[in-house]
């Protein structure tokens, strides 16, 4: 360590060690180091011994800064790791600094653009619209007369960010072993996740790209508008797009006030977000009531303005497909389901005792699903089934963990916007069509046309694989006899189903190649793609 790390690291224990953190720590639990640490600092007392522990970690990391603010306000997502008082706490983290002079925003800006700022822009706003740890936005004019917002990273804040998360990953390696009871939130996971994140945000041409892609997604929608991205003055520091006005969501009475159909922009924020979810398979990750406006015209039609793209998920068509059948089987209460989608995902490993896992999901939900659909959370309902699963080893999915805590904001803006909103009333119906898209003809014979020219290419090799799949399913059979009887049951079921969409699929691609590339042999190619879907289908009925 140099000098200064050295320096910010007695902070970070001072800091700790001022908040009583070190007290949370049961004495049994407290490790020789830990007991050292304290007796060493004697001359450090807990100065905020009547505070509960959430608020003392919460002030603890707003006192070491943006870097360990955004922390907080990550780990505020992860329910399943802290108990709800400090979760409770995390959330209300704020990310408010002093904003820098905006004569260096105006010196970074000349630099990005190798050019006086006066080439580019009109009317620059020196004092800064907004402020915040990685960047601040600044109000200008495009020389067509275009009104414009420039986010400016913030001059230096990189050697800090490094630095800091040099010292973070110091710890989080220490804790384990400090406190082997702690093994259990994985500490270096999640920082390195907290690092991918924060080292994303600090891209913006990463963030116009995003952008850009939710605007695509959303053109011309009743419900969206995501502003326009001026690529020719983007860089990786600097960001420039079109200047939005609306009324922050977080403004009921403003909203009331102008008139604004509460019922439909509450419901609009949940298609928003299923579309985002099911139709496009990328959606924005920070969806807090900062970054989403309603805009001024047509308060009877009311649409949602969003900024600041740099959390985004994505979602690939298989996750899709378990979400959307973990939701359905929840609302029919079908929680054998629910435990079968888990280990079909491989979610949670495929030895998990299936009987057991849907006991302990029913046991978590029943209660819950005693409420009238209308107060059920969706949000805290996948919360409680990620916590439940973890006890089954489910590995973190950081997709589904963002899709949560997004989903959480859209609950929380709907319910302030519209206090009766019946999110499952909205959801229930975007599902059920989806999965009913999936499973058309015309989405079937889509992706096989999709798929044609690489199956061209393989179709030789066919009648191998074949061979293959049929002595690969012999030796799981022997293999499997071994099992217990539910595993058993399990894995015949999804060795048969697999069997079963291997043949369909080779005899579906036969007859579709056989169409497309001759005139004759039609009766063969109707035969082959018939007895495809047939395999199909039966082989959905294994799945069942």
């Amino acid at each position: 360590m140099i000098f200064s790390e050295i320096r910010r690291f007695y902070l970070i224990i001072r800091v700790i060690l001022n908040y009583g953190l070190d007290e949370c720590i049961p004495k049994t639990q407290r490790t020789l180091p830990i007991r050292l640490g304290r007796t060493l600092l004697f001359w450090i007392p807990n100065n905020h011994g009547d505070r509960i522990l959430g608020e003392r970690l919460r002030l603890a990391l707003q006192d070491l800064g943006p870097v360990w603010i955004k922390l907080g306000q990550m780990l505020s997502t992860r329910r399943d790791l802290f108990s709800k008082t400090i979760s409770d706490q995390l959330v209300m983290l704020q990310d408010k600094v002093q904003p820098f002079d905006g004569s260096l925003a105006r010196i970074h800006i000349e630099r990005s653009m190798e050019q006086p700022l006066e080439s580019w822009f009109d009317d620059f706003q020196q004092n800064p619209l907004a402020s915040a740890s990685i960047a601040q936005v600044h109000a200008a004019r495009l020389k067509n007369g275009k009104e414009v917002v420039i986010k400016v990273i913030r001059p230096d804040v990189l050697p800090m960010i490094q630095a800091d998360m040099r010292l973070m990953y110091l710890l989080a390696r220490w804790i384990p072993r400090l406190l082997p009871a702690c093994r259990r939130l994985r500490p270096v996971t999640v920082l390195l996740e907290y690092k991918k994140t924060l080292l994303n945000e600090l891209n913006l041409l990463r963030e116009a790209a995003n952008a850009i892609q939710l605007r695509r997604n959303f053109v011309n929608s009743p419900m969206l508008y995501i502003p326009e991205i001026y690529t020719d003055y983007c860089s990786e520091t600097m960001m420039v797009m079109e200047r939005i006005y609306g009324v922050p969501v977080s403004d009921v009475a403003a909203l009331e006030q102008q008139g604004t159909n509460m019922q439909l922009l509450a419901e609009r924020g949940v298609q928003v977000f299923f579309t985002q979810i099911f139709r496009d398979g990328f959606f924005h990750g920070d969806m807090h009531p900062g970054n989403i406006f309603v805009s001024f015209e047509h308060p009877d039609n009311p649409y949602y303005i969003g900024i600041d793209y740099g959390i985004v998920g994505s979602l690939n068509k298989e996750d899709q497909r378990y979400l959307a059948e973990n939701l359905l089987a929840f609302l029919n209460r079908n929680y054998r389901k629910v435990a079968e989608l888990h280990v079909d995902s491989g979610w949670v490993p495929m030895d998990t005792d299936v009987a057991d896992f849907e006991f302990a999901i029913r046991t978590v939900c029943e209660p819950i699903f005693e409420k009238p659909l209308a107060q059920i959370s969706f949000g805290h309902l996948l919360l409680n089934l990620f916590n439940t699963a973890r006890r089954f080893n489910m590995e973190v999915q950081p997709q589904l963990v963002l899709l949560q805590k997004t989903l959480l904001y859209i609950e929380g803006v709907g319910r302030q916007l519209y206090p009766q909103l019946d999110l499952w009333t909205t959801a229930k119906p975007f599902l059920e069509h989806w999965l009913r898209e999936q499973v058309s003809l015309p989405a079937i014979l889509r992706r096989l046309k999709e798929k044609t020219p690489y199956w061209a290419e393989k179709l030789p090799e066919l009648p191998e694989l074949v061979y293959d799949s049929f002595k690969q399913h012999r030796l799981l059979r022997q293999s499997i006899d071994h099992m217990s009887e539910d595993m058993r049951i399990h894995y015949v079921r999804q060795s048969q189903s697999r069997f079963l969409f291997g043949v369909g699929t080779t005899l579906l691609l036969s007859g579709t190649f056989l169409t497309s590339q001759s005139t004759h042999g039609g009766s063969l190619a109707t035969w082959l793609m018939t007895a495809g879907i047939i395999s199909w289908m039966i082989g959905l009925r294994r799945t069942a």
